[in-house]
């Protein structure tokens, strides 16, 4: 007695999935463009608040390491999503631009959010943004992928 297998039932009439559609490739791109900015613009505003912590009057730094950290995130995120390396142009402006805004705008009361002495502040924008300037000079030193015919 032997026991066969029961016969499977391959389905002749669907064809394999193809592609995905253009539209639902412009809306990731799109979705991926502006969840960058986001992360960009709530990253920039949270190591502006992290610049001037301090432990026993003494600046920690902690902002620093936070943006290089964000940032090459947020540059691996535009570029992957997006699949361009134009991606990573629009993070890096926000984040630069909010920067800037941060250390030449006073608030109500008179203060600055960036002051010129608080050097925690100072290197975390130089670092942040040399971060996006590093990984943007790595992709273009990066071969393009050789594609067959």
């Amino acid at each position: 007695m032997t026991l066969e297998a029961p016969p499977v039932a391959v389905p002749v009439d669907e064809p394999p999935p193809g592609p995905p559609s253009r539209a639902l490739e412009l809306v990731v791109r799109t979705a991926g463009v502006l969840v960058a900015v986001l992360a960009a613009v709530l990253t920039a505003f949270l190591e502006i608040f992290l610049s001037p912590l301090r432990v026993g009057g003494v600046p920690i730094g902690v902002a620093v390491p936070a943006a290089v950290v964000a940032n090459v995130a947020i540059s691996w995120f535009a570029v992957t999503t997006v699949g361009r390396r134009w991606a990573l142009a629009p993070p890096w402006a926000v984040w630069t631009l909010i920067m800037f805004f941060a250390a030449g705008l006073r608030t109500t009361e008179g203060d600055y959010l960036i002051s010129g002495d608080d050097w925690v502040a100072l290197v975390t924008i130089l670092v942040g943004s040399l971060t996006f300037a590093v990984f943007t000079y790595r992709m273009i030193l990066k071969a393009p992928p050789v594609t067959k015919r």
